[in-house]
């Protein structure tokens, strides 16, 4: 995994990160809130042998020095020793166990000296600095008491009252747990990431079917009032990308332009409709002559997009109830002309078989420039497959942050089991920012309630 990958992590999962970053701002402050502050009181005491023991040795200089170096360690340990708390205990009359007293003092030598330091933490400065007057003098009192050799404990830094609190530190306590909180963020993003089975990239597409990837339309919450592109300004986002997957078709295949293409989808409510509604409209402000047919047998929905009638279609056609140019209807605002899907017959995919749907593809490609097929799903159905063999080819419609690459794969492997053409992928709904688009909806979006097609046997 690069760095871009990783950038790209970090831009679609940045309100995970975010999110944990925040949650650990929040739990270092309560962590700090609910701290009892504590105060320290600390004094020193300096070992040496005593010259006036009368002992010889302890007046040479250097075995003085070396006696003291040699003790001072273990007398440090003798701080916390259960004989002197208990002195201090009764010095100070504390309403505490030895052990309680214990957790309260810690012992130390500085580097390369012969001064012992004690150190007192307590919830008051006043009781801290009691406590280290009482052990430190009762510390030199049981040290003289217990060495028979010549020593000498003298306190040369007196327990003193320290006002300032060590403990908890605010500023610290927030920047460990922010830090904590970005570390666990980007863990949990890129756990997410990996275990994310749905498109979420060009790079997804690209890398799990062999199709190109012509456009993307990121999520507009304004879609549901003014679905069409004519409802919108030109220099919209949402027109901009049309132009583009426009443009991208011109150029697929300059010696032989596909005239009639299907727009499909994996699953329901990937955004086929809009996007074949849509395209048609960027089409036709070209100049071009488009007609839009509603393919989708099972569950029409381009009619009602448009404000126009579907009791007259392309099942009508089909079956010699209207003719095939009384029952195009043109709708003015865009320009486009429509073609609606008719009643719903009963068994769509032997209509959509039929020698005479084929005609019919025939004839209208032959009338128009451009003809856009909006077609059902292709994995609820083989109605589509069917269609988009018939034409000059298929664009997948894929919602980012829905369709799992498992759904791409399956649909790419329909598209192809009947040898028609995939010429490309829009995605749908990208996120104008990073983040996973999932959770979007369009209006007008519709659910498959039907299971598994029955084949006659």
């Amino acid at each position: 995994m690069d760095f871009k990958e990783l950038l790209r992590i970090v831009q679609r999962r940045w309100l995970t990160i975010v999110v944990f970053f925040l949650l650990g701002l929040l739990g270092g402050g309560a962590l700090t809130y609910f701290q009892t502050p504590q105060y320290e009181s600390t004094s020193k005491v300096f070992i040496a042998a005593d010259s006036s023991s009368g002992d010889s040795n302890a007046q040479d200089p250097i075995f003085a020095s070396y006696f003291a170096q040699q003790r001072v360690q273990s007398y440090a340990q003798l701080a916390t020793s259960r004989e002197l708390l208990q002195r201090v205990i009764s010095a100070t009359n504390l309403n505490l166990t030895p052990a309680q007293l214990s957790s309260k003092i810690s012992s130390s030598v500085d580097v390369n000296t012969v001064i012992i330091q004690l150190k007192v933490s307590d919830e008051s400065p006043a009781q801290a600095q009691k406590i280290a007057k009482a052990e430190s003098e009762a510390f030199t009192s049981y040290l003289t008491e217990l060495e028979t050799s010549p020593v000498k404990a003298t306190i040369v830094d007196p327990a003193s009252y320290n006002p300032a609190q060590v403990s908890p530190k605010p500023a610290l306590n927030l920047v460990i747990a922010g830090v904590l909180g970005l570390i666990l963020g980007a863990g949990m993003a890129l756990l997410r990431d990996l275990l994310d089975n749905t498109v979420s990239s060009a790079s997804d597409v690209e890398n799990t079917i062999d199709a190109p990837v012509l456009s993307s339309v990121a999520y507009d919450a304004d879609v549901p009032k003014h679905p069409l592109l004519t409802e919108v300004g030109s220099h919209s986002t949402r027109v901009e990308a049309f132009r583009l997957l426009r443009t991208n078709l011109q150029f697929l295949d300059l010696d032989a332009r596909p005239r009639a293409l299907v727009i499909t989808s994996a699953v329901p409510s990937e955004g086929k409709t809009s996007t074949a509604t849509n395209l048609a409209i960027a089409l036709a402000q070209t100049g071009l002559r488009v007609l839009l047919v509603d393919g989708d047998l099972r569950r029409p929905k381009v009619a009602s997009v448009l404000g126009l009638e579907r009791s007259v279609g392309m099942t009508t056609v089909l079956v010699g109830r209207s003719e095939l140019q009384d029952s195009i209807q043109k709708h003015t605002d865009s320009g486009i002309y429509f073609l609606a899907s008719g009643p719903i017959p009963p068994n769509p995919t032997e209509v959509l078989q039929s020698r005479a749907a084929q005609e019919l593809f025939d004839r209208v490609s032959q009338m128009f420039d451009m003809v856009i097929i909006d077609g059902p799903p292709l994995l609820p159905v083989s109605d589509a497959a069917i269609m988009a063999r018939d034409v000059d080819g298929a664009i997948l419609v894929v919602r980012h942050g829905k369709t799992t690459k498992e759904q791409l794969k399956q649909a790419a492997l329909r598209l192809n089991q009947v040898d028609a053409n995939l010429l490309g992928v829009m995605v749908n709904m990208t996120p104008k920012r990073g983040g996973k688009g999932s959770g979007y909806g369009y209006g007008y979006g519709y659910a498959y309630g039907y299971g598994p097609e029955k084949h006659k046997s």
